[in-house]
């Protein structure tokens, strides 16, 4: 082992799990300051989120989303662009998945229109980060500034779309008719009822199966891959890549392609699962929680799948503890996601050389022993 770097194993599990422990001591002190009681407090979010299996349920759908969310902005982090624009690319790639579900609904069956909603939601994700990504690599123009502008603009026009174009007949909520039953995909309540088992509803439906597809694809593109490998290079030395031959302008772009086109499975769980169609709104930030889930998890699929699943309890055992306890008000689960946030991101080297220095001193005795 080297003498400055800690195991992958260390960095990517401890650190964040030392730091989330962390968030939660000084988050109990806050719970403890508007006079309630931190233990009461976190009995009714772990119940809420894995008590029961609806609750389950919702946990991990809401997992489903910050997964897709996470290995995006993850990608783009190893290239050293910080994609703030998830959730832009994950509301116009849900509105590619909602077209082509209403245009093919009567036709196919959800296993046969799945790869049709998948390319069609990544081609609008991935054009929406096109933009951005071409004005960072060709003009200059910080992605960061760029992204956050779009996350507006695609929400301006999804209003646009949903109130005077894709509108149902009849109808004066903003949304577009419904997907029809067979071209929706099945609930993970009716695939478990076909095997025999009943559980709750829920919204959990089989795209998480792509979520965990997701991750072994993203880890297999950048530790596997020519195109991986170039990725991580110019995020490690841009003029070190230049100098390697690496056309840096076009890896630019292409990785924030791809990070617009995973963003935008998120419309797969929402649109063609979830909702049943398109609804102003449906991304609800799971874009701007997986810059959260990325920084938390490493940037690596399975620190990302870890970190998803803690903001999918968060939130879910949030809304039992506002709903079991209203003396508690729901904005403090975003105060605990803040102070996660914190410490997971920017004083994630807070106990980096502390751990260093043990894990050092471990490894010594170790080979000394074994001497």
């Amino acid at each position: 082992m080297s003498n400055k770097t800690l195991p992958t194993w260390v960095d990517v599990g401890v650190l964040p799990l030392i730091n989330v422990c962390l968030a939660f001591i000084v988050s109990g002190f806050v719970i403890l300051l508007i006079g309630e009681s931190p233990l009461e407090a976190v009995k009714y979010i772990v119940t809420g989120a894995f008590g029961y299996d609806e609750g389950i349920g919702y946990t991990l759908f809401y997992t489903t989303n910050f997964i897709f969310t996470g290995l995006a902005v993850s990608i783009a982090f190893h290239a050293g662009l910080f994609n703030i624009g998830g959730e832009g690319q994950a509301y116009i790639g849900g509105l590619g998945v909602g077209l082509m579900c209403l245009s093919l609904d009567s036709f196919m069956p959800w296993w046969a229109l799945l790869p049709f909603a998948i390319a069609a939601g990544g081609a609008f994700g991935a054009a929406w980060a096109f933009i951005p990504a071409y004005l960072q690599a060709y003009r200059g123009s910080h992605v960061v500034i760029t992204t956050i502008m779009f996350n507006f603009i695609a929400s301006a026009l999804m209003v646009y779309l949903l109130v005077n174009v894709l509108i149902e007949p009849g109808s004066m909520a903003p949304q577009s008719r419904s997907i029809m039953e067979a071209a929706t995909l099945p609930s993970m309540q009716n695939l478990f009822a076909a095997i025999g088992i009943d559980i709750a509803n829920s919204p959990l439906n089989v795209s998480i199966f792509l979520a965990m597809i997701c991750c072994v694809l993203v880890w297999l593109l950048l530790w596997h891959t020519r195109l991986g490998y170039a990725i991580r290079m110019i995020g490690f030395n841009e003029n070190a890549a230049v100098y390697s031959g690496i056309n840096t302008r076009r890896i630019i772009v292409i990785t924030m392609c791809i990070s617009g086109a995973i963003s935008a499975l998120v419309g797969i769980n929402e649109v063609m699962g979830a909702q049943e169609r398109i609804l102003l709104d449906f991304v609800a930030g799971a874009g701007f929680t997986g810059i959260a889930v990325a920084l938390m998890g490493r940037n690596h699929p399975v620190g990302i799948v870890i970190a998803s699943l803690l903001f999918g309890a968060l939130k879910q055992g949030g809304a039992e503890l506002s709903f079991e306890n209203p003396d508690i008000p729901n904005n403090i689960v975003v105060v605990i996601e803040g102070l996660v946030i914190l410490f997971c991101g920017a004083l994630t080297l807070m106990t980096k050389p502390s751990m260093e220095k043990l894990f050092l001193k471990f490894y010594a005795k170790k080979e000394n022993a074994n001497v």
